[in-house]
């Protein structure tokens, strides 16, 4: 069990430097370690084996989440006890709530993932907005996906903003990092999930494809950036695009609303009777 600070830290410490640092993704990739912000992120962290390193908490917040506090110390985690200046200064948030964790980086090797033989699958391709991107990983933990992958043109996963979009999902899944587009499309074909990409303008519709009952099996999605979408090289690469069907008179969805519906169809199908899901299923 890591021990508590006695005292407060103080703010010139070289370990509330190097915790400051991290809020560059330069020293993120350096040093293999990002900030985990507020009660529920450092409450997933601990309890996901040796990922955290450090917990920086005021003396309120200690008191108020002390089952958090204890359960990174039982991780083996060094607990410091911090002034709210400290924590502003290492915080990337407006509204800093008491609690930062440094932690481990946790990306899963791509050929991991493929040789788990996943059913479900998140590919972020191109995807930039670090907010889109955790939580469109929230809603893959939500659907009950096996795993996120995100290409190398895509946003860093570790970027604070992203951290907090996923609200702890990302301590919850396989995810892949830095994956060419095009490796990741081949491999996970070879791993026989097949490839939708996810589009507005996409010649298929989903509930077309619910109703016809081709959404049961390994599916992978491949979501773009909600800007202008998927490039046409990235669609060309995938089995199919399939569009959201608009049955309003909204314009279109945001790519996490578009993912959480895509994701939830081919949950459901996979979970119906014949569905990779099943219980007759693998």
């Amino acid at each position: 069990m890591a021990p508590v600070s006695p005292e407060l830290i103080s703010p010139r410490s070289p370990r509330v430097a190097a915790a400051r640092r991290l809020g560059k993704r330069n020293f993120r990739g350096k040093e293999r370690l990002f900030l985990a912000e507020g009660p529920q992120a450092v409450r997933e962290a601990a309890g996901h084996g040796d990922t955290l390193v450090e917990l920086f908490a005021t003396v309120e917040a200690a008191e108020r989440y002390a089952d958090i506090v204890g359960a990174a110390r039982d991780a083996g985690a060094r607990v410091h006890l911090a002034s709210e200046d400290v924590i502003a200064d290492i915080s990337t948030t407006v509204t800093p709530q008491g609690l930062v964790g440094v932690c481990r980086f946790l990306d899963t090797p791509f050929q991991e993932i493929l040789a788990a033989r996943p059913r479900l699958v998140a590919v972020l391709a191109h995807v930039r907005d670090p907010g889109n991107a955790g939580t469109v990983l929230r809603c893959a933990d939500a659907a009950g996906a096996d795993a996120v992958v995100l290409t190398d043109a895509s946003v860093d996963l570790y970027n604070p903003k992203a951290v907090r979009a996923s609200v702890g999902s990302l301590f919850h899944l396989p995810v892949a990092v830095g994956v060419p587009v095009e490796q990741a499309v081949a491999g996970l074909r070879d791993a026989g999930v097949r490839l939708l990409a996810a589009d507005g303008a996409g010649h298929r519709d989903l509930d077309d494809e619910l109703d016809k009952g081709t959404m049961g099996g390994p599916t992978a999605w491949v979501f773009g950036n909600e800007a202008w979408g998927l490039p046409e090289e990235t669609r060309a690469l995938t089995d199919a695009v399939v569009r959201v069907p608009i049955h309003g008179k909204a314009e279109s969805l945001n790519l996490a609303t578009a993912a959480a519906v895509c994701l939830y169809a081919s949950a459901r199908a996979q979970r119906a009777a014949g569905g990779c899901r099943s219980v007759t299923g693998s």
